[in-house]
């Protein structure tokens, strides 16, 4: 009964907000202890399941990347950039991103975009330097900018990875439908998918225009 140690470690752990990833890590360590494990062979144990999940893993190896890019000056860089063209506004800018991210998406290249490694360190900076370019920005407006911005994203990945016939979301709505007794193909539910992603590029092509027009706005409002 020792080696359940661990499960009290979790629950007092996140009980005093402690740091998740530290709790999970002391109450493995706990438990391998209270197993009769050697610290040795539990640091191992914790050093094989990094090597056989690297695939998984390795995509959080980006995020110390963006930070050092933020350091030195790629958001800054990024607003100079769209400050630079004219005609540009923050739902122009959306719109390409959001075109980009669905038509990759749909190619099952779905890790190119995300929130950590492209909406906040280039497009939400894009997309404010664009709304401000002809005045200052309230900053209700310039959060509601970057919730655009986010969403964007989400919508974007989110009906265009049905698309694709081998992404998770198809076989998990095949896997769904199997346990209810209906046997559909995970390309019946991909060609399915096609006009719902179309549809949806279309609603958020139009909220990004009426976006555009409620930011110039308020814009003229907050200088007046």
């Amino acid at each position: 009964m020792l080696v359940l140690i661990g499960v009290a470690v979790v629950v007092l752990g996140f009980a005093l907000r402690q740091n998740p990833l530290l709790v999970v890590a002391a109450a493995a360590i706990v438990t391998g202890l209270a197993a009769g494990i050697s610290p040795i062979a539990v640091v191992a144990a914790f050093g094989k399941a990094f090597n056989d999940n690297r695939y998984v893993s390795v995509i959080w190896l980006v995020l110390p990347v963006v930070g050092l890019l933020e350091r030195y000056g790629l958001q800054a860089r990024a607003r100079t950039l769209i400050l630079r063209l004219r005609g540009a506004t923050a739902g122009r800018i959306l719109m390409l991103y959001f075109a980009a991210r669905q038509i990759t998406a749909a190619l099952g290249l779905a890790a190119l975009g995300g929130h950590a490694q492209m909406v906040r360190p280039l497009i939400a900076p894009m997309a404010e330097a664009a709304a401000e370019a002809d005045g200052p920005l309230p900053d209700a407006e310039r959060e509601h900018v970057r919730a655009m911005a986010a969403a964007t994203d989400n919508i974007g990945v989110f009906f265009g990875e049905d698309v694709f016939i081998a992404f998770g979301s198809v076989l998990l709505i095949k896997a769904t439908l199997s346990g209810q007794g209906i046997e559909v193909s995970p390309l019946s539910l991909s060609l399915w998918a096609i006009p719902t992603a179309a549809l949806a590029f279309v609603i958020h092509i139009v909220r990004l225009s009426l976006f555009d027009r409620r930011v110039a706005r308020r814009r003229v409002e907050a200088s007046a």
